[in-house]
């Protein structure tokens, strides 16, 4: 069957609609998770503590009401789906996966929202797809890709982001670059959706541009293959969570996150006396800010993250992996920063959320388009692309999720 062209069928207005529908349904997600986690971070510290571990038994409550997926991770359905133009996502799955996802991250899980916002979008975008295709002539894996950057434009205000990395994500070394222009429209109209609701502000503000030289150009390539080894290990971590969440039993699985889950959100708050052991992360990020901070303790954040998102990953949670290797990031580049004495420079956090972000996910370009974005610091794009290409070499072809091809 022939692909119809664009210049005559109902793709890009359909994409338009269906973008702003996504924006709205994610700033509702979104205001509920945060009304829920800041419940949760106000509440007596004991109860901060053990909310995650409720929030999985509640979740795996939740998940028997639906159907049985192929993985728990909200992102990969998007994935599967893409690969598969004969797979369907159910509306009865994606209210079961998306209520699970308010359980499991309101609760304090330590994911992130862009995989459930991506099922909302692109499962949105299936069922509306199959529905005009009986009187309309439209692209249903162009819509797929529109609804997915809709979505994380949403999420993160950042089109441009939402639109590469839904293109970038279904394939290790290349992207669907037929389903451009979609994509372009969904993550505009997406966007603009959301922020006509929630506003502009950036997801990291910063009030400066400051310079770099020669010898940040070296540190960025250095701080990249290290991200990638890092990169690599997250990723295998995340993969082996994800496969023994779905191979064991909720009576063993359970005990054995929720304890994970107490004693690095005990640790956490024993450690810096904020809530940062819970929730997806974007406090760790504004705590970052802090040029005191000793390496030892921005180490010891890193490993009780990354031990919150494979914990909450092996216990049944649903949710994404963008803001959690955002975060882990972060971490590895301010650590960095410590260690070569310029704390004070935003470089080196950003430069490990390219590096990071972009390996982990196997997507460099929207990484890089992530940070340009979302830290209005468009002068670092040169560095982040350094730091972006180091670790994707460093990293091979693991990866968060097992659904990529290599190619379009």
């Amino acid at each position: 069957m022939t692909r119809p062209t664009l210049n005559r069928d109902h793709t890009l207005a359909v994409a338009m609609l269906l973008g702003a529908a996504v924006g709205v349904g994610v700033f509702a997600f979104e205001r509920t998770i945060q009304f829920m986690l800041d419940n949760v971070r106000a509440a007596p510290t004991a109860v901060m503590i053990v909310a995650p571990s409720v929030g999985l038994i509640v979740t795996s409550l939740i998940l028997r009401l639906g159907p049985t997926p192929r993985s728990r991770s909200t992102a990969d359905e998007y994935l599967l789906s893409i690969h598969n133009p004969t797979r369907q996502i159910p509306i009865r799955q994606i209210a079961v996966r998306m209520s699970a996802a308010v359980a499991t991250l309101g609760a304090g899980g330590s994911l992130g929202l862009e995989g459930p916002a991506m099922l909302l979008g692109a499962g949105t975008a299936d069922n509306a797809g199959r529905r005009l295709a009986r009187r309309l002539v439209v692209d249903h894996q162009a819509l797929l890709v529109a609804g997915a950057s809709a979505a994380v434009a949403a999420v993160f205000k950042a089109p441009a982001t939402g639109a590469v990395f839904a293109l970038e994500v279904p394939y290790r070394t290349d992207m669907a670059r037929h389903q451009l222009l979609p994509a372009l429209v969904g993550a505009a109209s997406g966007y603009l959706a959301l922020v006509s609701l929630a506003g502009t502000d950036r997801l990291f503000p910063t009030g400066d541009n400051p310079p770099f030289d020669l010898r940040d150009l070296g540190g960025a390539i250095l701080i990249g293959i290290v991200a990638g080894v890092l990169a690599r290990l997250v990723s295998r971590a995340i993969r082996w969570a994800k496969h023994w969440a779905k191979s064991t039993s909720a009576a063993v699985r359970l005990p054995v996150a929720s304890l994970a889950l107490s004693g690095v959100a005990w640790a956490a708050f024993t450690l810096t006396d904020q809530p940062l052991g819970i929730g997806p992360g974007y406090l760790v990020l504004s705590w970052l800010d802090n040029p005191k901070l000793a390496v030892w303790v921005i180490v010891a954040m890193l490993v009780l993250r990354l031990i919150g998102v494979v914990a909450t990953t092996a216990g049944g949670g649903v949710g994404g992996f963008f803001i959690p290797l955002v975060v882990i990031g972060g971490l590895l580049g301010r650590a960095a920063a410590g260690i070569a004495g310029t704390a004070g420079s935003g470089l080196f956090p950003i430069l490990g959320v390219a590096a990071v972000l972009g390996a982990g996910y196997q997507v460099p370009l929207a990484a890089v388009m992530f940070v340009a974005e979302s830290s209005g610091r468009p002068g670092y794009v040169v560095p982040a692309l350094l730091a972006a290409v180091a670790a994707d070499i460093a990293v091979g072809h693991d990866s968060v999720t097992d659904y990529q091809r290599d190619r379009a």
